[in-house]
């Protein structure tokens, strides 16, 4: 199971987190990847800078509303 951790901290909340989150919940919904992606919110990534910071795996990602969906189509369709 791939898990998609979304930083709901303060810097990343102020860049719109919520909206990624729900972005990530629709993709994930329409995709019917219930089973395969979990997505959790974590409080500090430590990227505050890159706001919205989102890890898949290792790897940390500045996501917003502008490329979420891109993020989506490489970093969560491709590897799953």
């Amino acid at each position: 199971m791939m898990t998609i951790s979304v930083c709901i901290g303060s810097a990343c909340h102020l860049k719109g987190s919520y909206n990624v989150v729900s972005e990530l919940q629709e993709m994930i919904e329409e995709h019917k990847l219930g089973d395969e992606v979990e997505l959790t919110g974590v409080f500090c990534l430590g990227h505050c800078t890159d706001a919205v910071s989102v890890q898949v795996d290792e790897e940390v990602f500045s996501v917003n509303s502008e490329n979420v969906g891109d993020f989506f189509k490489n970093q969560v369709l491709a590897k799953v």
